[in-house]
């Protein structure tokens, strides 16, 4: 499956039935608890690119001359979207306004952040998604700096790498392993026909304890 197929997937599934598609196929890790829509509550899905931070010690070489999020803008394809690990602790931006300019410029879906983020009325002037733990004027200069681009993060405990891919809605975020994407997107699409097949029939007057008996209760198991 090409990756431009997986996204148009993605987009037609929402974060529970990813999530309900994981469980039933025993992955244990790809939902993330606790981020939400901090400037646009639009649903974004893509191939990530990752960002990692870390603390800015001075006792470390020279801060570099390229700003953090730079490289990642850079290596975006469009229709990616950036996820950034800042869990350092350090209360300080990951993501600006600036860094949002140049990724809508480039057409990056959006960002997905383990951290705090700026600008955020910037970014919604945009019409920028960025999906992160909230907001703070405090900048990263003199706390934090940019460690890899490209490398293996860390999402609310998720493992995230480059090339993977996630969907983020206003319900939660989900990280599919670009090796189980297929597998995932198959399941979850089964889950999902089966849910709107159950809301159809209570549209047209079912009785709810029917509808979500037996057939409900068992979908992660059958």
């Amino acid at each position: 499956m090409t990756s431009n197929i997986a996204i148009q997937r993605l987009l037609r599934l929402d974060s529970c039935a990813l999530s309900d598609a994981m469980d039933k196929l025993g992955l244990t890790s790809g939902t993330v608890v606790g981020l939400g829509p901090i400037t646009v509550p639009r649903k974004i899905a893509g191939r990530v690119i990752t960002l990692k931070l870390e603390a800015q010690n001075d006792s470390l070489a020279t801060t570099s001359a390229v700003h953090l999020g730079a490289r990642a803008i850079e290596q975006s394809n469009v229709g990616d979207i950036i996820a950034v690990e800042q869990s350092t602790g350090i209360v300080a931006g990951c993501w600006g306004g600036l860094l949002a300019v140049a990724a809508k410029m480039r057409s990056i879906s959006g960002v997905i952040a383990e951290g705090l983020v700026r600008d955020v009325d910037e970014a919604r002037g945009l019409d920028f998604p960025i999906y992160g733990r909230g907001a703070t004027a405090l900048t990263a200069r003199g706390r934090v700096r940019e460690r890899e681009t490209g490398g293996t993060i860390f999402i609310g405990g998720v493992c995230v790498r480059s090339g993977d891919l996630a969907l983020a809605d206003s319900t939660g975020v989900v990280i599919l392993p670009q090796e189980r994407a297929d597998s995932i997107l198959d399941v979850a699409e089964q889950i999902a026909a089966r849910e709107f097949a159950m809301s159809g029939d209570l549209l047209t007057g079912s009785i709810v304890s029917t509808v979500m008996g037996q057939s409900y209760e068992g979908m992660l198991r059958s």
